[in-house]
């Protein structure tokens, strides 16, 4: 009897983890692979503010030029992860936290690492228009290259 339950039990536990691990980015799945967005955050940072801390835009405010919903939004998924972290508004003049919060927002919702999504989510919001957005992706582009 003992044998038997654990072999259910881990019969059980190679099927719960199972999905875990047939990710791949390729196929639209979400990516357990690390992604180097640096790339992407220099050349977004290049063209929202040229590199200045100070730049401000309306409510936009740093270098990723973050709006007060941003921020919002970054700290309602600490929330939801159970983190005690939260960002203020101040954060964003700082470049590294800046950073932290495009990461945070990208790992939200944009878990297959998709750069288009990331480059034209920044400018048009997560339902953003690929037509109203198409200037500022090519933009981003042409200063990754």
């Amino acid at each position: 009897m003992k044998r038997l339950v654990k072999n259910l039990c881990l019969s059980f536990s190679i099927l719960t983890l199972m999905p875990l691990s047939a990710g791949a980015t390729k196929n639209g799945n979400e990516s357990s692979e690390p992604y180097d967005w640096n790339p992407v955050m220099e050349a977004i940072i290049e063209v929202e503010s040229g590199g200045d801390p100070n730049a401000v835009s309306g409510n936009q405010v740093g270098v990723m030029q973050i709006t007060p919903i941003l921020v919002r939004e970054c700290n309602n998924i600490l929330k939801e992860r159970g983190k005690k972290k939260r960002y203020t508004m101040a954060d964003r003049k700082s470049p590294a936290k800046s950073k932290e919060m495009f990461l945070l927002i990208q790992s939200q919702h944009n878990k297959t690492n998709d750069v288009e999504k990331a480059i034209r989510s920044w400018n048009g919001g997560p339902r953003y228009s690929v037509r109203a957005t198409n200037g500022y992706y090519k933009k981003v582009l042409r200063c990754m290259k």
